[in-house]
């Protein structure tokens, strides 16, 4: 077994490197420009949720109250006129990137934090680089892409941009995997 405080260096660096490649893939890598499209007539929907005072938080529509409300016909018939949506509304002005950053940075940390238990707990110090590369990599693929399907199955979220998160989850845990295969204990 290998302790959590011996792994601390491959837990950092792990999140750093993922940190740093997750801004070369948005900042510099076209490939998630087009993740998001502007809605038609968008001046007119920003406009009626801001008449609407609509607090941030996420809502869908149309929105039934309860299993009763979902039978009825007036909410049949709200779901048959079509448009269904899954929205997410945020606070006005610009979004704090700081505050943002900070957290993709603290969810790279414990990504590596489980990636480091499980590595530590399932092999010895001394282990070789594959065995360490395979099951640490694993668990960080674990942790940066599987819940991103649910997004798809669930919400309506494009299969395509799922899998391009899914390519940048690869990625990310390709980096932790090798990270600690270099620098697992002897």
């Amino acid at each position: 077994m290998v302790t959590l405080s011996s792994l601390l260096l491959p837990i950092v660096l792990s999140a750093v490197f993922v940190f740093v490649a997750s801004s070369v893939i948005h900042m510099l890598l076209p490939y998630h420009k087009n993740d998001f499209a502007k809605l038609p007539n968008e001046d007119a929907v920003l406009s009626t949720l801001r008449s609407a005072d609509v607090s941030p938080g996420e809502y869908v529509l149309p929105h039934a109250s309860g299993s009763e409300e979902r039978k009825s016909p007036e909410f049949q018939k709200k779901l048959d006129a079509g448009k269904v949506a899954f929205v997410t509304v945020l606070p006005g002005g610009q979004p704090s990137m700081g505050k943002s950053l900070g957290q993709w940075f603290v969810y790279c940390l414990v990504v590596a934090l489980f990636a480091a238990y499980l590595t530590g707990r399932v092999l010895p110090a001394g282990a070789d680089y594959l065995s360490v590369f395979q099951v640490a990599g694993t668990t960080a693929f674990a942790g940066f892409v599987l819940a991103l399907w649910q997004e798809s199955i669930w919400y309506g979220r494009p299969w395509g941009n799922t899998l391009k998160s899914t390519v940048d989850g690869l990625i990310y845990a390709l980096l932790t995997a090798g990270t600690f295969g270099w620098l697992w204990p002897a």
